[in-house]
């Protein structure tokens, strides 16, 4: 099996720019308690780096930093690992930082290319930020774990040579080929039999720039479209949100046909059926306790109850939460927000309720769930449904409790609900995380306001964001629910601003489970005091597979600006206590509802009902514009030598690849026409020939095409004379 490497031991280690004065003995054997035990640097300013030398080559799996016992202003709060076989070319293998506590910390290191595993004999570590900003950084032990054995690193040493060896010759064959140095060219790949790309790219660039067969080209463009090339591409492509506002059909007569102003409501989405469910809420005055669902397909809203009390459902509520299992088809709902006015032993049973969509009847699982082994009375918690297991899991939430007296100053303070499941089989509660303080490895803290999502395929919870009294957290972190085992994303400590969405109560996020993906929409600021200053809807995106957000839009609305202004026209305005649901199969969200938080209407919610779609471009979408690529560059080829026959190729052919409801590309086909009143002399820039300029004409539109296809098919990335430095 693999043999452990430890870094220092193995090491002839050396600083750039740090000081000297600790000596080997004292970093080799992890010392927490010993603070004089770490290297140091002498002051902050970068470069900062430390090198370490192997013994031998390995492969580099991982590595562990050791801490001081305490938290520690010098701690790495931004770091970077590189590896290679020299100290001069070095792949970056990690970028993270670490959090300011005394535990260990173990990081994954990039080791394979292409799923090849890779060696290195140099590790350089480059510290970015300390946990104090003017401090210096300080590493107080590492470890490095890998492979060492010969058997395994000496043939993966021989593939890495051998890879960048190839690789070299195919940047050098993209470079012989962009400039037409055909001899040079064809003698490289005859010697080396190395191929540059893909043969179906070879034949593209055959049939567009040495022949000019632009039927030819578009033959293939098609082909590859249809055999679904271009999906990696289109995956990569950032989404543009598209909200529509939603206005249901009503029945004549009938104006109350549809859910009025609430916030602290629930929805949920049957993705088959395509019903969107909506219980309760509050508006403004009281609680309510009306059942909807709305049909997409018809674009109408059904009444399926003004009252769910009355029919053995629950009580009107707001701030409790709702789930569904689709392959059962049942709802459930648990928790609810009462005033302090009203608060008795009595009211503060924890009633729990199912609803089944098929025979549209409520059944009471529970009078009290804290009787039964599960939560106590919460609002703004987190539910989620496991249907493969039948499995409920509710996360966090504020306890309810009775008034406590004028003198216990304990009965202010607020409780939090931990991790539960709910086996629906035997209806039986389990607790799987108690509230924590702690900063253990499986300890979480409660909270509310958080977003809580299930990824039906790997199975883990995600928790996000949240409040815990007056803090707003920013971590991030995942529940195994099969391995009983919480992994931290972020901690939320490091403070990249923009790079995460921001903190507070007003996120609401949602998963595709699919795409690996998960939504998050932001709107009030988290200051109750500034919200009207800073009124914003942002939409994030995290790739949970390349563990990175995204923002897909921010969208400041000032209103005060314009107040005459419709804004709602083109996109929801900010809230909160809206909900927030997502259709995965059918990729749609929709929103209804909520708090605009207006100062000078406090009682004031909201109706309104939107749906949004976050595009994409489609595979339709690129082949036309591949065409209109194709077409125009082949309209201004013939533009050169055959004005009147390019004309009527503009009007006919290249007319109908244009989309004229886009106005950049309506304004570009606007100005083509200039092209039949200039000479040859126009196109050709000083020094080429015409015979040149054209064959580099259509290399760039090559390589634009190229960038369509997956990166396992195209010739490599970079560029040979940007390897030339000064």
């Amino acid at each position: 099996m693999a043999a452990e490497i430890r870094g220092l031991p193995y090491a002839v280690y050396k600083w750039s720019s740090f000081s000297s004065s600790y000596l080997p003995e004292n970093i080799l054997v992890d010392k927490p308690s010993d603070q004089s035990s770490r290297w140091s640097s002498e002051n902050n300013n970068p470069p900062q780096y430390l090198i370490l030398k192997l013994e031998r080559p390995a492969i580099l799996q991982s590595i562990t930093f050791g801490k001081y016992e305490k938290t520690h202003v010098c701690n790495l709060k931004k770091f970077k690992v590189f590896g290679g076989m020299n100290e001069e070319n070095m792949t970056e293998l990690l970028y993270s930082g670490l959090k300011n506590d005394y535990n260990k910390e173990t990081f994954t290191l990039k080791h394979k290319i292409d799923e090849q595993m890779f060696p290195c004999r140099f590790i350089k570590i480059v510290p970015l930020l300390s946990w104090g900003p003017s401090f210096n950084f300080s590493i107080w032990y590492v470890e490095i774990n890998g492979i060492d054995e010969p058997d395994v690193v000496q043939p993966c040493l021989h593939w890495y040579s051998k890879y960048r060896e190839q690789e070299a010759i195919r940047l050098c064959l993209k470079h012989f080929r962009q400039h037409n140095y055909t001899e040079a060219f064809e003698s490289l790949q005859k010697k080396t039999k190395i191929a540059l790309e893909h043969p179906m790219l070879t034949e593209l660039h055959d049939k567009l720039v040495l022949k000019g067969d632009f039927d030819s080209c578009e033959d293939l463009i098609e082909k590859a479209v249809s055999d679904g090339l271009f999906s990696q591409y289109i995956s990569q492509q950032e989404y543009k949100p598209q909200w529509n506002q939603i206005i249901p059909k009503i029945t004549k007569g009938d104006e109350d046909s549809r859910p009025g102003m609430r916030g602290g409501h629930q929805m949920v989405i049957d993705v088959q059926s395509e019903m969107v469910y909506l219980f309760g809420g509050w508006d403004g005055t009281q609680d309510l306790a009306d059942f909807w669902a709305y049909s997409v397909r018809e674009n109408h809203w059904i009444c399926i109850s003004r009252d769910t009390e009355k029919e053995n459902g629950p009580s009107a509520r707001s701030c409790h939460k709702m789930c569904i299992d689709t392959q059962r088809r049942q709802i459930y709902t648990l928790g609810r927000y009462l005033d302090s006015s009203v608060r008795n032993s009595k009211s503060l049973k924890s009633d729990f309720y199912c609803y089944d969509i098929d025979t549209n009847t409520w059944t009471l699982l529970s009078e009290d769930t804290s009787a039964d082994g599960g939560p106590k009375l919460v609002f703004d918690h987190q539910m989620c449904m496991d249907s493969e297991k039948h499995m409920i899991y509710t996360f966090g939430g504020r306890i309810l409790t009775c008034n406590g007296s004028v003198d216990d100053s304990r009965a202010n303070e607020p409780q939090f609900s931990g991790l539960f499941g709910f086996d629906c089989h035997t209806q039986t509660w389990k607790l799987l995380r108690e509230d924590s303080c702690n900063a253990g490895p499986e300890d979480i803290q409660s909270r509310i306001g958080h977003c809580m999502l299930f990824h039906s395929r790997n199975r883990y919870l995600y928790v996000f964001g949240g409040q815990r009294s007056k803090t707003y957290l920013n971590d991030f972190f995942s529940y195994d629910v099969d391995r009983d085992h919480v992994e931290i994303i972020s901690d939320g400590t490091k403070k990249d601003s923009g790079m995460v969405p921001m903190t507070g109560f007003t996120q609401r996020a949602t998963i595709d489970p699919e795409l690996n993906e998960i939504h998050v929409l932001s709107g009030l600021s988290k200051d109750k005091e500034k919200r009207e200053e800073n009124v914003r809807n942002s939409f994030w995106i995290y790739d949970i597979v390349r563990n990175s957000w995204s923002c897909v839009y921010k969208n400041d609305q000032t209103s005060k600006e314009n107040p005459n202004k419709n804004i709602q026209e083109e996109e929801p305005c900010p809230r909160f206590a809206h909900q927030l649901v997502y259709d995965e199969m059918h990729k749609v969200h929709y929103l209804f509802g909520g708090n605009p938080g207006k100062s000078c209407s406090p009682k004031m919610r909201l109706d309104d009902f939107w749906s949004l779609k976050l595009c994409r471009p489609s595979k339709e979408y690129l082949l036309r514009h591949s065409k209109y690529l194709i077409r125009k560059h082949r309209y201004e080829e013939r533009a050169q030598a055959e004005p009147l026959s390019a004309l009527k190729y503009l009007q006919n052919d290249l007319f109908v690849t244009v989309d004229h409801s886009d106005p950049e590309e309506t304004k570009e086909f606007q100005l083509l026409p200039s092209a039949l009143f200039k000479s040859s002399k126009d196109f050709t820039p000083l020094g080429f020939s015409d015979v040149d300029h054209t064959y580099f004409q259509r290399t760039q539109l090559f390589d634009i095409l190229v960038n369509f296809f997956p990166d396992s098919m195209t010739p490599p990335k970079g560029n040979l004379v940007d390897l030339i430095t000064l």
